[in-house]
């Protein structure tokens, strides 16, 4: 049985709405504080650390392998190598086991793995005729073939793609991700009553935790430009005052004629970062450390972009089956809120028999989720969802609330945009 990946200690920045408090914060700027801080919260000597590993979708022009430039300016050695990884949703949790593979292949001890992102910062670009009108004039000599030029222009070339909708969208079905969570809706016949009052749960669950001081311990506050004198210390999204009534008034967003998903049982845009020290279970042990937790197994899985949010229970059931876990031995569940739909969704494909025989090739279902594990303290249509950095932070999450609960074992999982998911079984001690 190959050697446990001890995470020895997480920290992740308030996750903030996007274009609010911290849409001033490069992605690059909020992984930095929050490196710094990892590193002084676990006092680790930074001559120890191998490497960098940050996931990030959104990657902007200036910060090109954002990783390096995230070691860097978080005050790292200038030889320690870094690099970026890109699975969309699972970006975070995609640097964490990237890590324990290069470990376990002997390439390196002590790894920084984790995520961050600012979907605020997500640019508007040119359409293509604007593109070619400014390189035409770039490389226009003479004043006439200038003028020639500009009198080619339109105001049409001036529309703008934004690219957050583009990012958004699957290339190869052409639906975007809402689009797949009112397929899924469809598929599984959930209503739009069901839809609100699971998302009504997870912020009033969110909200509960806040309020107990339960993300605390992982959250760092947040310096806010331009002038720092004020903190962003609480995840912004959760609405302690959400009702039902309120919900039902929204219309549907992706769907106007006849959908089911609105912007609140989705989760919201958001700007955030996390990341976690891990190293070998042997190698914590020889530093003296008490590691956060373990991540035991993991399985990422494949299946159609169009049903993209049925991520979980293909990941899951491939993690059970190369680990010899059953649903039964997990205490907790994070299962990540991409929207209302979608978790659902996979709770009824999790116990359908007839899911597992036709799409997964076994006897009987996976087995039922328990909703009293299922995201206890809320999930991302409350707390909000950076893609880049949402993996990390659902390992954090889950590790503080299995000791919290003084349970032992929790699975991870999540969808992937473009038709994968991700499971991670976790444990602590």
């Amino acid at each position: 049985m190959r050697e446990r990946l001890a995470i020895v200690e997480g920290l992740r920045t308030p996750f903030c709405r996007a274009s609010s408090e911290m849409a001033g914060i490069a992605p690059d700027d909020l992984a930095a504080v929050i490196v710094k801080e990892l590193l002084a919260k676990t006092e680790i000597d930074i001559n120890l650390i191998d490497e960098l590993i940050i996931g990030n979708v959104g990657q902007p022009s200036n910060a090109c392998n954002i990783a390096r430039v995230i070691a860097l300016k978080a005050g790292l050695p200038e030889d320690l190598i870094a690099y970026t990884v890109h699975r969309n949703c699972a970006s975070g949790m995609q640097s964490i086991t990237t890590g324990f593979e290069k470990m376990l292949a002997g390439s390196g001890n002590i790894v920084i793995a984790g995520g961050t992102e600012s979907m605020s910062q997500y640019p508007l670009k040119f359409g293509p005729k604007m593109t070619k009108l400014f390189a035409d004039l770039m490389k226009a000599k003479t004043t006439p073939q200038k003028l020639s030029l500009i009198s080619q222009f339109r105001p049409a070339y001036l529309k703008p793609i934004i690219s957050i909708v583009e990012g958004l969208t699957d290339p190869v079905c052409g639906l975007n991700m809402g689009q797949t969570a009112e397929v899924l809706a469809r598929e599984f016949s959930i209503t739009r009553a069901e839809q609100d009052t699971y998302a009504l749960n997870s912020h009033l669950k969110a909200a509960s935790a806040q309020k107990a001081g339960f993300f605390e311990d992982e959250i760092h506050p947040i310096l806010l430009p331009p002038h720092y004198n004020k903190v962003q210390q609480l995840d912004n999204s959760i609405r302690a005052d959400q009702s039902l009534e309120k919900l039902a008034k929204l219309k549907p967003f992706f769907d106007r004629a006849a959908g089911t998903i609105t912007v609140a049982n989705a989760c919201p845009i958001t700007d955030g970062a996390g990341a976690v020290l891990i190293m070998l279970e042997s190698k914590a042990k020889a530093l003296g450390y008490q590691p956060l937790g373990y991540l035991r197994d993991y399985a990422y899985a494949g299946l159609a972009p169009n049903r993209m949010g049925l991520g979980p229970v293909y990941a899951t059931s491939k993690l059970l089956d190369q680990s010899g876990m059953s649903m039964s031995d997990f205490d907790l569940i994070e299962l990540n809120e991409a929207f209302a739909a979608q978790v659902i969704a996979n709770e009824r494909a999790f116990a359908s028999d007839h899911f597992s025989q036709t799409y997964l090739n076994k006897d009987q279902a996976i087995g039922a989720i328990d909703p009293d594990k299922l995201n206890i303290n809320g999930g991302a249509i409350a707390l909000g969802h950076p893609v880049g950095a949402t993996g990390t932070r659902l390992v954090i999450t889950m590790l503080k609330a299995l000791r919290a609960t003084k349970q032992n074992c929790g699975l991870v999982t999540l969808c992937i945009g473009g038709g994968q998911g991700a499971a991670l079984a976790l444990e602590v001690e």
